[in-house]
């Protein structure tokens, strides 16, 4: 993992420290659980349960390992910190898109946050990476895979980023 800062929102470090909680107190326990009936069925050189199990438990340490890594190198967004002047990490930006005559709303958060299903788009996307910096008014290009689109910024607010 590279030491490259992770910026989370109130939420974001929440939705981790929940995550590890659950990896370090349940998962763990589940998966050590399902190696000991593993080894119950006897020799484990020719046991796919307990392989399966075996695999599942490097996963879920790989996965805590890596969360343990983020919230090391956390830095949390303040909601009072947010300029709402122009788009940032942590606000949410109407935009209009030129090309469909669509508008669509995106909160901007760090990559480690991102969920394109919630409409939250990190900072380090093509589109977040183009609005960062904009005011109402403006109108963005963006490389997109299937060519350029133009966005027009609408509004700006501060994103719900706390609980």
């Amino acid at each position: 993992m590279t030491d490259k800062e992770v910026v989370l929102t109130a939420k974001g470090l929440k939705k981790i420290e929940d995550e590890l909680e659950h990896l370090k107190t349940v998962r763990r326990k589940e998966v050590a659980e399902r190696i000991k009936q593993a080894i119950a069925f006897g020799d484990i050189s020719e046991n796919s349960e307990y392989d399966e199990a075996k695999n599942e438990q490097a996963q879920v340490e790989e996965r805590i390992m890596k969360l343990e890594g983020m919230l090391k190198k956390a830095r949390v967004i303040d909601e009072d910190d947010i300029n709402i002047e122009q788009v940032s990490i942590g606000t949410t930006v109407q935009v209009k898109d030129l090309e469909f005559d669509e508008i669509v709303e995106y909160t901007i958060v760090g990559s480690a946050e991102a969920d394109p299903y919630e409409l939250k788009i990190s900072n380090e996307s093509p589109v977040g990476k183009a609005l960062l910096g904009k005011k109402v008014g403006h109108i963005v290009e963006v490389q997109i895979p299937d060519g350029t689109t133009k966005y027009e910024v609408l509004k700006i607010e501060k994103g719900n980023i706390n609980d």
